[in-house]
């Protein structure tokens, strides 16, 4: 693969990945890798010769599967709404909440990969979605709620995240959060709405089940 186009992109995805669903969400199909060690290192080594980031996509985060587990249990929370899934990686959150009845849902992410996966993945759950391939960070749609299913491992983009995530919530936006203890979740400001002991990729993570909280942004936060 030497240069990414839609095409090329959905026979790497389909070569590597199967489908299936994640632990914490059996209601979602997603083309997962399966041998998760082997394939982020190889694909981590091929994708940097090209300039690509390493396979995010290809696994369910901890946070995300909280998140949609949220969303798909709670489906007041997403019904009848426009619905942004920030980050959106596989598309999981965003698929669930299609699922548990929201009117609109964007999917947004800057990786590469990510339309195609998300196409596909969408595809495997007969729903529809919006993709947007942009840094909507600092931008307002107008929706009516915004999913970020673990977005706070990074501390430069935790301080673009917060001041966005505030200014969203003083329009009247409601913002949810999945995040399974990443370092730069701010302290405050934030209100638990459930907590789930999610299955991970050990490999990927420091635990086989990692603690994963959904928070509810109720004011300014500080990190």
């Amino acid at each position: 693969m030497t240069r990414l186009t839609p095409k090329n992109a959905r026979t790497f995805i389909l070569d590597n990945t199967a489908l299936m669903a994640p632990p914490h969400v059996p209601e979602v199909l997603l083309h997962l890798a399966d041998e998760a060690h082997d394939f982020w290192l190889r694909t981590e080594e091929e994708l940097a010769e090209i300039g690509l980031p390493p396979p995010f996509w290809a696994f369910a985060w901890a946070g995300g599967q909280g998140l949609a587990r949220y969303v798909l249990d709670h489906p007041a929370t997403v019904q009848g709404k426009r619905v942004l899934d920030f980050a959106s990686g596989s598309g999981m959150v965003a698929i669930a909440a299609l699922k548990a009845g929201a009117a609109e849902v964007t999917a947004a992410d800057i990786d590469p990969f990510c339309a195609t996966v998300i196409a596909l993945n969408l595809e495997a759950n007969g729903v529809k979605a919006d993709f947007l391939d942009a840094d909507s960070i600092g931008t307002d749609d107008g929706w009516d709620l915004v999913l970020a299913g673990d977005v706070f491992y990074d501390k430069p983009l935790a301080e673009r995240l917060t001041p966005w995530f505030t200014s969203l919530k003083a329009r009247g936006a409601d913002i949810l959060v999945g995040d399974p203890g990443r370092a730069y979740l701010p302290k405050t400001g934030l209100q638990s709405l459930a907590v789930y002991q999610v299955p991970v990729t050990r490999v990927l993570e420091d635990a086989e089940v990692k603690r994963t909280t959904v928070w509810r942004w109720v004011s300014a936060a500080s990190a």
